[in-house]
């Protein structure tokens, strides 16, 4: 018989097992979502391991060819994963890198005028990845559509430009609009012309009016997908009419206004990865959030080797909290004596300093020999492999440099374009 007094000792013990229950249903969820969903990589990675040298790692690779290949946190959705050939933060980009097995999905964090956040890279990127030009909308942007200029020549003298923000419009407004590929064309004379522009080792045959997405949308999806989470809380765009100070107060509120999105859809802090370039978001994060904060991913944007943190630096960010660095991949690796990839001197000072590391973005720099070796001796090398130019030969390259990453450097994981290639290579070594 249940009398009041065990009615009320079960109520207690109850209100104290919600939470674990509640985490430990979220589990269940992202389990039976794995076992529910076949990974696909595609026919990527069995182009790119037939491009390699002939070797060790090759013959490692193609043994893997029948798999089976597994969802990984070790190959982390860049913009949703299928950015390569989606149109980046849409429904469809997520959709693609989860089914070729991203454990790990990113929303890039901006926000709308009237305060709700969606997935953008950049606060004034409405332009190049919607077709607001073509909307009425574009009445509302920033800056209008100003198309190109040409001499008596036709020589171009001044590229067409536009600026739309997210922070022009309403949520509604922004829900309004289609994605596209993240390209423009500066030649062109009309807003329909400015809508093209996709470099030619991307494609446009999924650029058909893709999904966007609000943050609260993506975590929902990635929530039924069985992914985790990585969301970046992007940095005010100056230029834009509207800034995130008049909209939320203050960087920081505007910083918890993200983490709180999370916290209402009942996600497990175990399960997102929050990012920035801001390290005062992160040192926010880690003080007034902790158990987001232990995991808080600190961006490092360094664009030649010359403006990386040094050893002490390093130590420095441990000592405030900081655990986890993310630089661009080029930072990770240099080329030895021999010719060969190997782990750089930041890495070395990064592990000495007690730091994980993740590190972005394979994927995204186009055909080795085509895109990438040309740059090489010229005043703008290809800004992912600057540092290893002189060890690249062909695509298979690609997988080599991602080798090197894993098993030398050591890295959590790696945002990828195309998430097939990275959960290819980690099925195969057996990377979690």
């Amino acid at each position: 018989m249940l009398t009041p007094r065990k009615a009320a000792a079960l109520f207690v013990l109850t209100g104290c097992l919600l939470p674990v229950s509640s985490f430990a249903n979220d589990d269940a969820h992202e389990r039976d979502a794995d076992r529910d969903r076949n990974v696909s990589v595609g026919p990527r990675p069995f182009y790119l391991v037939d491009k390699m040298t002939p070797g060790p790692l090759k013959r490692k690779l193609q043994s893997c060819s029948e798999g089976p290949f597994r969802k990984t946190d070790f190959s982390i959705g860049h913009r949703g994963g299928g950015t390569l050939q989606f149109p980046e933060h849409t429904k469809e980009s997520h959709e693609a890198g989860a089914r070729m097995g991203a454990g790990i999905q990113e929303c890039d964090v901006t926000f709308t005028k009237d305060r709700q956040l969606v997935c953008r890279h950049d606060q004034c990127d409405l332009h190049t990845t919607t077709n607001i030009l073509l909307t009425p909308l574009a009445d509302k942007c920033s800056k209008p559509f100003s198309p190109a200029e040409f001499d008596a020549s036709g020589k171009l003298v001044k590229a067409a430009s536009a600026l739309c923000c997210t922070s022009d419009l309403t949520v509604d407004e922004f829900k309004s609009l289609k994605g596209k590929m993240d390209a423009f064309n500066p030649g062109a004379r009309t807003a329909q012309e400015f809508q093209g522009g996709t470099p030619n080792w991307r494609t446009d045959l999924y650029s058909t009016g893709a999904t966007v997405l609000t943050h609260k949308e993506s975590i929902e999806l990635l929530k039924d997908l069985g992914s985790k989470y990585t969301p970046e809380l992007k940095g005010a765009n100056r230029a834009a009419k509207v800034q995130v100070e008049a909209v939320f107060g203050s960087q920081a509120a505007y910083a918890q206004a993200m983490i709180d999105d999370y916290k209402e859809a009942g996600i497990s802090p175990r399960k997102v990865f929050a990012q920035s370039f801001n390290k005062d978001d992160i040192l926010y994060w880690i003080k007034n959030d902790p158990e987001f904060g232990k995991q808080a991913v600190f961006l490092d944007d360094a664009n030649v080797p010359a403006e990386l943190p040094g050893a002490a630096e390093l130590k420095g960010y441990a000592k405030q909290g900081i655990r986890i660095v993310a630089p661009p991949m080029w930072a990770l690796l240099a080329v030895d004596a021999h010719g060969k990839i190997v782990p750089s001197q930041y890495t070395k000072d990064a592990k000495a300093a007690g730091l994980d590391i993740i590190t972005w973005t394979l994927e995204r720099s186009g055909r080795i020999v085509e895109e990438v070796l040309p740059t090489k001796g010229t005043a703008s090398p290809s800004f992912y492999y600057q540092t290893t130019l002189d060890a690249l030969h062909n695509d298979g390259d690609i997988l080599t440099t991602l080798d090197v990453l894993a098993r030398q450097v050591g890295i959590l994981g790696i945002f990828s374009d195309w998430a097939g290639t990275v959960s290819y290579y980690a099925s195969c070594m057996g990377l979690k």
